[in-house]
């Protein structure tokens, strides 16, 4: 498509970030209000209640797998508009749930409808930038991204205490709206005529065969799947853990904003050095340190109960500002090879990851009752698999290299 190295302009950056963020206000404006739905809905288990943060992810997975092919047929701008339209139904199926399975389909139709304009999001700048550009643009994209999650839970607290935990779903479908009409104004397609295919049963089938061809693309789904899957946990459980394990429901909200803020710093960070250094250098040093931090946790505080708050907060914000390096870098790194099939290739690696990282947080998340110190092996686990796959697959796509050059 077309592929540019020069600086992006700001309005694209702070557009393609508003595409992603809804899908963070999404997710996150409703945790501080997450034990009042599920008095609402008549669910008073925490662990079931998480359902209301991971579900969503099982939405955004599947439909990618719907949005990225139609998007490679009529557009990348349609299937954006398509997408809202489904939030908006999904929104007010949330608003008069009456049950945690009605709220909790809510939320995977919100999900699904959210993975329209969060996958156009990656796939209109991967058809305007390539390699080491691209990854930078995807960084200040989520530096701009990350001030949602930064002030997310705060508004959605103030919302909930002046209007009630439905007034947050009204300000979510305001929110999409005005981002809908922005991009409607502002922002040309970037899919070119003549790259467009026509839509079959065929189409995603030819897509994932082309997508299987690149083992690095596959294996960056897989990495980005166990890194997402263990971040969930934290993000499912945060308001369990602050608010139950720590007694902190009104220094929640704040606590969670300064998390997010080290990932938004690394973010910012990582697209002014990814050029510099390149994107697998940096992925490789920030996976090294995400385990090795992740693993003192787990040594050092076996059987013991949960630290005092700056200890942890120390400890979240190392893996965090990590992730800032990470999420970015693996998605870019995937994507490179597969320029050719943005859409579809966007599509199947959000899916797949996603499908990975869902069950991996329920899983992981149960185990988070009484002390958070199973969060933090899972971060482990997860973070150590993601580092061996990634080291073999640098030594086999260098074997690859010096076989070519020496044939």
């Amino acid at each position: 498509m077309h592929e540019n190295d020069s600086k992006p302009a700001f309005e694209f950056v702070a557009l393609m970030a508003a595409l992603m963020s809804i899908v963070a206000l999404a997710i996150d404006a409703i945790l501080p209000a997450i034990s009042q739905i599920g008095i609402a809905v008549n669910s008073l288990d925490a662990t079931d209640n998480q359902l209301l943060i991971t579900m969503i992810f099982l939405g955004l997975g599947v439909g990618q797998l719907f949005f990225g092919p139609l998007s490679d047929s009529y557009g990348r701008k349609p299937t954006v508009y398509a997408g809202f339209v489904l939030f908006l139904i999904a929104s007010g199926i949330c608003l008069f749930a009456s049950s945690l399975s009605v709220m909790v389909f809510g939320r995977i139709l919100q999900g699904i409808a959210l993975s329209a304009p969060r996958t156009m999001a990656i796939s209109i700048i991967r058809d305007t930038y390539k390699g080491d550009y691209m990854a930078r643009v995807m960084s200040f994209v989520t530096a701009f991204f990350i001030l949602i999650p930064i002030i997310a839970p705060a508004i959605g607290k103030w919302i909930m205490d002046a209007y009630g935990w439905q007034a947050i779903f009204y300000a979510q479908m305001i929110f999409g709206f005005m981002v809908c009409f922005w991009f409607w104004r502002r922002q040309p397609e970037t899919l070119r005529t003549e790259y467009k295919v026509r839509f079959t049963a065929k189409l995603f089938r030819k897509g994932l065969l082309e997508f299987l061809k690149y083992p690095e693309t596959v294996a960056f789904t897989f990495i980005s799947g166990f890194i997402t899957g263990a971040f969930l946990v934290y993000l499912s459980a945060s308001q369990h853990i602050f608010e139950n394990q720590y007694g902190m429901p009104e220094q929640f909200p704040y606590i969670f904003a300064g998390l997010a803020i080290s990932i938004g710093l690394a973010t910012l960070l990582n697209g002014t050095l990814v050029v510099r250094f390149g994107m697998r250098k940096l992925a490789m040093a920030a996976l090294c340190i995400f385990c090795l931090v992740a693993i003192l946790y787990v040594v050092v505080f076996w059987g013991k109960p949960n630290p005092g708050i700056p200890l942890l907060m120390a400890f979240l914000s190392v893996q965090f500002f990590c992730l800032g390096f990470l999420w970015g870098n693996f998605r870019s790194i995937a994507m490179e090879p597969i320029g050719h099939i943005a859409g579809i290739g966007a599509a199947i690696n959000g899916c797949f990851s996603t499908l990975l990282s869902v069950p991996l947080a329920n899983f992981i998340g149960g185990f988070v009752q009484e002390t958070i110190w199973p969060m933090f092996l899972g971060l482990a686990v997860c973070g150590c698999i993601s580092l061996v796959i990634f080291q073999a697959t640098l030594r086999s796509t260098a074997k690859k290299r010096l076989t070519s050059g020496q044939g």
